[in-house]
């Protein structure tokens, strides 16, 4: 299935902001003060959510003995494939490989035993990367990860995650407005089962925005175009999941729900409910939003 019913997420415990990663990732800012406690409510609240809406989340706390600012987003170091297990990244900041901790890997295997594990993450030797599901958006029906190149999306090794899945790729490069690539796939595009929410403007080369729209009509995903503007306000960067009564629904942040149209809204309420936390203060600091919060549990043995 395209979305899952089953969520890890990574209690903070050293949240702020990240001077390495900032490099390329131009969703953050550098606002003075210790962002910790507020980053930790609104995890709190976003679990709350979820929870109370009937999604099955499991939360690991950070380790508390190493300093990793940007714990909280999962996605980029695992994720979980039904027919192949755990795969863990390679991470282009040095400080965020400190976050694939081996106290937090083994709690994952006791919540999900016997389950195979592929580390990609040799690849940093190389100095090639790819961050998960930050960079790759996976259709997991059609079997087509969607990826836009940057220093964090490496070509050899995401044709080396889809040979070992058996998903077929679609590349592109994607631009903000001032031109400077996006750092991660995931906040200019997402997909759910029926339709995908993307900033086509973000794909200037002709050629490459329509092999990504034809690829969209083959899979029959409704396409619902965003904004510079609204892909700024993490419009992009959204999650399809479902509840254990098969309720669907589109994860998105307070921020992006503000930024995105009335009609926008009607052709996703078309096919999903919206829940819509209010994490503040992670997008700013950190730049990432509720979709890099969210590591999708795809399991076949639980």
């Amino acid at each position: 299935m395209q979305n899952a019913n089953h969520l890890l997420m990574i209690k903070p415990l050293h949240f702020g902001f990240n001077k390495e990663t900032a490099t390329n990732n131009f969703f953050q800012n550098n606002v003075a003060g210790n962002h910790q406690k507020k980053a930790l409510q609104e995890f709190n609240a976003f679990v709350y959510l979820l929870r109370k809406n009937k999604v099955l989340v499991s939360v690991i706390d950070d380790n508390k003995d190493v300093v990793t600012p940007d714990a909280i987003f999962p996605n980029n170091w695992i994720s979980f494939d039904e027919e192949n297990g755990i795969f863990l990244y390679p991470m282009f900041a040095k400080s965020r490989r400190l976050e694939r901790d081996e106290k937090i890997i083994n709690q994952i295997k006791q919540l999900f035993p016997n389950q195979k594990i592929t580390d990609l993450s040799l690849f940093e030797k190389e100095n090639k990367f790819l961050e998960g599901t930050g960079s790759m958006v996976l259709d997991r029906v059609n079997k087509i990860a969607y990826a836009c190149i940057s220093p964090r999306t490496n070509i050899e090794v995401l044709n080396k995650f889809c040979d070992l899945v058996n998903y077929s790729s679609c590349i592109f490069t994607s631009t903000d407005k001032k031109s400077k690539e996006i750092y991660h796939t995931n906040v200019m595009m997402c997909i759910a089962d029926k339709f995908v929410v993307i900033c086509l403007d973000s794909i200037k080369n002709e050629e490459e925005r329509n092999k990504v729209v034809t690829s969209f009509q083959q899979t029959n995903h409704e396409i619902i175009d965003i904004s510079f503007e609204q892909m700024s306000h993490f419009a992009g960067n959204m999650l399809e999941v479902r509840n254990t009564d098969l309720e669907i629904f589109l994860v998105m942040s307070t921020q992006a729900l503000s930024a995105l149209n009335d009609e926008q809204l009607t052709k996703i309420n078309k096919y999903d409910k919206i829940l819509a936390p209010t994490i503040s203060t992670i997008e700013t600091i950190g730049g990432g939003g509720v979709r890099c919060m969210l590591a999708e549990i795809f399991l076949a043995e639980l």
